[in-house]
């Protein structure tokens, strides 16, 4: 269906695993620590003085933006993403994450599940590390594609993927944003 991931730098970055439920909310849930429990103060912080800023994505070869988005006010939102057709036959993708913390993170990292009608095509995990509190930082990760014989087409995946993405201080579930993706001709 989609993307493999590429490690950048070595030994850090992308790496492709099966998912492990333990590790996170179920399918479909758009959740923050707290929903339906008692919130983490710690999570209510991080999220509280977290702010994704922009995200763009280009073709890591040409070095092309094909989509970029500065609107990211609510995480814990469903949002929508247009983003050309022609990003499916880009060999690498190139994202670029710009983002703020007002709290000291010792180990962000992301997860990202690939959604396909609900179920679990794809997951990616990225690591960054350490956080300077009250810092603007970005985060470039490259993102390989599989042969195009293993790509399905636009028109099947248009409205019925949604990108997954959690972000972690550690262990420590902060907020799970949800993505979906319509692909434009």
């Amino acid at each position: 269906f989609g993307w493999a991931s590429i490690p950048s730098p070595p030994g850090q970055g992308p790496r492709l695993r099966n998912w492990s439920a333990r590790h996170l909310p179920a399918a479909g849930a758009v959740s923050f620590v707290g929903e339906g429990m008692e919130a983490h103060p710690n999570a209510a912080a991080i999220l509280d003085g977290f702010k994704l800023n922009w995200m763009n994505m280009a073709d890591a070869h040409s070095g092309e933006v094909l989509y970029t988005e500065d609107a990211w006010d609510n995480l814990l939102v469903e949002r929508d993403a247009h983003i050309p057709a022609r990003i499916l036959k880009c060999k690498a993708v190139s994202r670029e994450l710009n983002f703020s913390s007002r709290e000291l993170l010792e180990s962000l990292k992301l997860v990202q599940r690939v959604l396909l009608e609900g179920k679990c095509m794809e997951e990616w995990f990225f690591d960054f590390g350490f956080v300077i509190p009250n810092s603007t930082n970005t985060w470039q990760q490259t993102i390989e594609a599989a042969p195009s014989s293993q790509m399905l087409p636009a028109s099947l995946l248009n409205g019925n993927v949604v990108i997954e993405t959690s972000f972690l201080e550690g262990d420590l579930l902060v907020c799970t944003a949800r993505t979906r993706i319509w692909y434009d001709q």
